[in-house]
Order: structure tokens, then C-alpha cells, then sequence
């Protein structure tokens, strides 16, 4: 304030011989504070009360550090793969998982939560003061009132001097801090291209016949265990629908009729043209298509939303995320909005019973680019 009189600052010498105190009172002098009430939570220590409050802080944090390692535990080793309901309890720990993983992490980031909240509330020195605003003392004053200050606070705390809550909340902090870097890392343990030519690569998707299996293509009744195979005439001049991958050897299988319904990379739009509509094709696939029928990917090209919209009088295939638009008249070229690639056409044809089958998987990688990716 305009009337108090002005501190007199040390000189380099000076302040280098001053004792940490000595530093407190200054710092505080300088920032013109002044301490109204301050009292300490256990003014004797060691006392059974002061134990007895540091072993329910501790508790709190070992909780956190065993909550830690159990979703540790279960996100690296429990059995996450499907399992059909006919497995009971293969398919319970398969239901599991999800839940296990959100329980675990939020009780250890709980414990860690309410052992500081305690800490503070339980061993924190009550402490009430008053700053009067100033203009700021000079850098190498201020850093080392600065740092006096925080020495003194950490010593008032008494954390310095317990080293049962020092000791858990580390570990608890510390497993805390693996399970979160885990949780990053965990797909990097996989290199996902390893396996490049498989159907679970970036590359391939669920319609790259295996062991020359025919691919079908298989429309979603709404039961996932249902197989409605498509023909040509099922689709209408001027309409669509999304169809899936099959095969043969997967009808008595549960778990992969399912899964083919469910991978990211396996919905295309099947659509058909009303007849004598100009299209231009795109070089290198002039035979994709069967007819007027024509398949192309689900998953946009820019990041991988579905473009489940389609205007028979324009052409136009809509992604409703980011408004791209890709224009089927002209091998699902963007026409407007971020995605800059065509949609992947698949490849079809119709087999001697008259159903709709892949010739092959999409000849490029489909959905938004990747590192690996040059297009």
C-alpha cells in the first residue's frame, strides 16, 4: 500500500546466507501478506489420533494401487475374444471384460482422488491470510522466496515425515501411471502388418476369399444369426441396400455370423441403377459391376463414417458425418466435402444359382488413409 514503509531488499551476499525462515518471513513481507489465523491439524505428533488418520489416507491409496493392477491384470490377460451364449462361460467372461476394465481404472483413479482429499482435509494446517496487492520484488529475490515458500509448505504439510502415505500414494500414483500408459501402448504390441495378406489386415477386409471359398453377399435381417442371401432381381431399378460378406463354412458358426455383421471394413452399398444410366467407369474396373447393380464400400474415405445416404436422381452417395458427397454415376467420385478418394468398388458377379458374389476383395485398401497407405 501508498503509506506502508518500503522493504529494504538483501543484497546477493545477503541472501545467500539467509536461513530458509528467514526467507519465509521475507517473501511473505514482500508480497505484503499477513497471516490472520493459522493452526496446525496435530500440533503433537505421533499422537494414536494422528496414526489412525494417516493409516485411512494409506488405505485409500493402497485401494487405488490393487484397482490399478487388477485393470492392469484384466486388460492384458483376460479372455476379450467372443464367445457365442452357447459357451456359457466363455461368454461370460466375453461380457466381462468391459466392464471389469471401466471398474477397475475408475476405482483406482477414485482412490487416488479421495486419498489426496483426505490428506488435505486431515493433515493440511488450517491457515488463513490476507495479500495486499504490489508491484513484484526483483527475478533472483523472488525465485528464492519463492522456492523458501515451497519447502516451508511442503514441511507444514508434514508429508515430508510420513512415510506410509509417501509410500502409498506413490504406488498408487505409480500403478495408476502404468495402467494409463498401457492403455496407448497395448496396440502397439501388435504390428499390424505382419499378417498382410490376411482379411484382418489394413489391406484386405472380410471379403478376401480364403482357401477359394465364394464370398456371398448377405444381407442384415435384424437377427444376426439369420442368412438372407441376395439375387439381383431382390434390388430394385433406383435402389439400395448394404450387404456383408459370407461364406458357406461360416453358417453353422455362431461367432462368425456375427462378426461378419460387425467389422468396421465389411458394409458396401449395393446399388442399381435404372437402366440406360450413363456411368463412367473407372479405368482398370470397367467389369466390376453386374449389370446395373454396383457395390461400392460403406466406409467413407475421409474418416471412416458410413455413407448410408444415396439420391437415386443425382447419383449421389451422402456421408452424413462431414457432408462428403461421391457421385456413383462416376465411379463414387467426391463430388463435395473433405474426403478427397473414390469409394473402393467391389468387385461381383452372380454364381450358377443365381446369388450375388464377390469375384474378389476390393483390389485397394478402403476407409480413411494410413501411414502405409500412397494414395
Amino acid at each position: 500500500m501508498s503509506g506502508d514503509k518500503p522493504i529494504e531488499l538483501p543484497s546477493e551476499a545477503e541472501l545467500a546466507e539467509m536461513s530458509r525462515d528467514d526467507l519465509v518471513k521475507l517473501g511473505t513481507r514482500m508480497d505484503g501478506v499477513e497471516l490472520v489465523h493459522y493452526e496446525e491439524k496435530f500440533p503433537v505428533p505421533g499422537t494414536r489420533a494422528e496414526r489412525r488418520a494417516q493409516r485411512s489416507v494409506a488405505l485409500w491409496f493402497v485401494i487405488s494401487a490393487l484397482a490399478g493392477l487388477a485393470f492392469l491384470g484384466v486388460f492384458l490377460f483376460w479372455p476379450w475374444q467372443y464367445e457365442s451364449p452357447s459357451n456359457e462361460t466363455g461368454h461370460l467372461l466375453h461380457m466381462l471384460y468391459n466392464p471389469l476394465i471401466g471398474l477397475f481404472l475408475g476405482l483406482s483413479v477414485t482412490g487416488l482422488g479421495v486419498g489426496a482429499l483426505l490428506y488435505t482435509k486431515k493433515f493440511i494446517p488450517d491457515e488463513l491470510a490476507v495479500q495486499q496487492r504490489h508491484d513484484g520484488p526483483s527475478a533472483e529475490v523472488d525465485r528464492a522466496t519463492l522456492v523458501a515458500e515451497l519447502a516451508d509448505a511442503g514441511d507444514r504439510s508434514g508429508i515430508a515425515r510420513r512415510s506410509l502415505i509417501k509410500r502409498t500414494a506413490g504406488l498408487g500414483a505409480g500403478v495408476l501411471g502404468l495402467g494409463v500408459a498401457a492403455v496407448p501402448l497395448g496396440a502397439l504390441i501388435k504390428n499390424p502388418h505382419a499378417d498382410s495378406e490376411t482379411k484382418n489386415s489394413l489391406w484386405h477386409t472380410g471379403w478376401k476369399a480364403e482357401k477359394g471359398e465364394k464370398v456371398y453377399l448377405r444381407r442384415h435381417t435384424g437377427n444376426f444369426h439369420e442368412v438372407s442371401l441376395v439375387r439381383p432381381e431382390d434390388v430394385e431399378p433406383g435402389g439400395f441396400e448394404t450387404v456383408f460378406p459370407f461364406r458357406e463354412s461360416e453358417r453353422d458358426d455362431e461367432h462368425a455370423l456375427v462378426a461378419a455383421l460387425k467389422r468396421a471394413d465389411a458394409p458396401v452399398m449395393l446399388i442399381r441403377l435404372r437402366p440406360n444410366q450413363a456411368v463412367t467407369k473407372r479405368a482398370g474396373q470397367e467389369d466390376f459391376n453386374y449389370g446395373d447393380l454396383y457395390a461400392y464400400s460403406k466406409i467413407c474415405t475421409h474418416l471412416g463414417c458410413p455413407t448410408s445416404l444415396f439420391e437415386q436422381q443425382t447419383g449421389l452417395l451422402l456421408c452424413p458425418c462431414h457432408q462428403s458427397q461421391f457421385d456413383v454415376f462416376e465411379y463414387a467420385k467426391p463430388r463435395f466435402g473433405p474426403a478427397t478418394r473414390p469409394l473402393p468398388q467391389l468387385p461381383i458377379t452372380v454364381d450358377e444359382e443365381g446369388y450375388l458374389v464377390a469375384r474378389s476383395d476390393f483390389i485397394e485398401a478402403v476407409g480413411p488413409a494410413f501411414w502405409e497407405r500412397k494414395s
